[in-house]
């Protein structure tokens, strides 16, 4: 196996010079760049990760942690987060934390143990003072989908508030004043955001909160099943529904085709998150674009300026939802 002093004989450069290369330091011109590089590949030399992280007490890893390794929400995150790291160079270690307050800090601390030079982290359990503690630590963190205070240029987030609104205005608009509401579990910070606007929405339009046409579910397809089943059982007339995300309305949307409920004549449905299949069901889903994908991509790009010091990238902070109108929602009005 060749040696890091045999490419610097082949180069014709010091092992400073190497080093640099191997490091991917920019104090590097691209000609003297190039010959290390070409005698790397004569001498098929691979650098050694350990001496690299020694060299540069950087381990040029990132760590990851999601509620949930199933399901396209965090599948898209992840990609996104993977795709940005990648392309710098860096590698990510992914665990989960299971929206758990046990896991989750479980999942923490196994990242600090792998040495990361940051973690990434979408957190659902733990309170903000915890994290403000946390944050105290030799290792930056940053917050996908949360903001917290004191920490906000820590933080990846998107205006939940704002999505709730548009998901229930949409149906208002379209003529719609008996609506249903499937919220995600309140204890998570999206769920009780995306409620409060939807809540925002039908006081603007003079539309009473009814507590009959309200579920809080868990942010998968049972959850959209539960809710509508409930409803139908109290025969509270509602017409349209308004879920917390797109799995829980799918979950819905099989359960009233399965009740001879024909959508969207009999019962309008409008989700949120936008994930893929949201395009594909029957009807295709009417629902509020999430860009979980380009908010991953962005949580790394924090990560790159801040820990890799690469400083020309832009940062935003705060992402705006937006209404995706497809075939889901029926127009009432007469």
């Amino acid at each position: 196996m060749a040696t890091i002093y045999e490419v610097s004989k082949l180069a014709g450069v010091s092992l400073a010079t190497v080093s640099r290369v191997t490091n991917k330091n920019a104090k590097v011109s691209d000609t003297t760049r190039k010959k290390v590089e070409d005698a790397m590949v004569t001498l098929n030399y691979r650098p050694n990760s350990i001496a690299q992280s020694l060299a540069s007490n950087r381990t040029n890893s990132i760590g990851i942690m999601v509620s949930a390794l199933n399901g396209p929400f965090f599948g898209q995150m992840m990609a996104g987060i993977e795709q940005e790291l990648r392309a710098a160079g860096k590698h990510v270690i992914i665990t989960t934390g299971h929206s758990n307050e046990n896991d989750e800090k479980e999942g923490i601390d196994f990242l600090l143990s792998r040495n990361c030079d940051a973690l990434i982290v979408h957190i659902e359990a733990l309170d903000d003072q915890y994290l403000q503690e946390l944050c105290k630590g030799n290792t930056p963190i940053y917050f996908m989908s949360r903001t917290i205070e004191g920490l906000q240029s820590n933080c990846i987030n998107l205006d939940n508030e704002y999505g709730g609104y548009l998901a229930a205005k949409a149906v208002i608009e379209q003529g719609h004043k008996n609506i249903a509401y499937i919220s995600g579990p309140l204890f998570k910070p999206d769920a009780k955001e995306r409620l409060q606007g939807y809540k925002r929405a039908l006081k603007e339009y003079n539309i009473p909160f009814n507590t009959d046409l309200y579920f809080e579910g868990d942010f998968k397809e049972t959850g959209g099943r539960e809710g509508t089943q409930l409803f139908l059982k109290k025969e509270t007339p509602f017409s349209a529904l308004v879920c917390a995300n797109d799995e829980m309305a799918a979950g819905a949307m099989t359960y009233a085709r399965e009740h001879n409920i024909s959508l969207p004549k009999d019962l309008s449905i409008i989700g949120f998150d936008n994930i893929i299949f949201s395009r594909y069901i029957y009807p295709k889903l009417t629902t509020i674009c999430n860009p979980v994908f380009e908010m991953g991509q962005m949580a790394a790009k924090l990560a790159l300026k801040n820990v890799y010091q690469h400083n020309k990238l832009k940062i935003k902070h705060s992402f705006k939802p937006s209404l995706v109108t497809r075939d889901s929602i029926h127009n009432i009005i007469d």
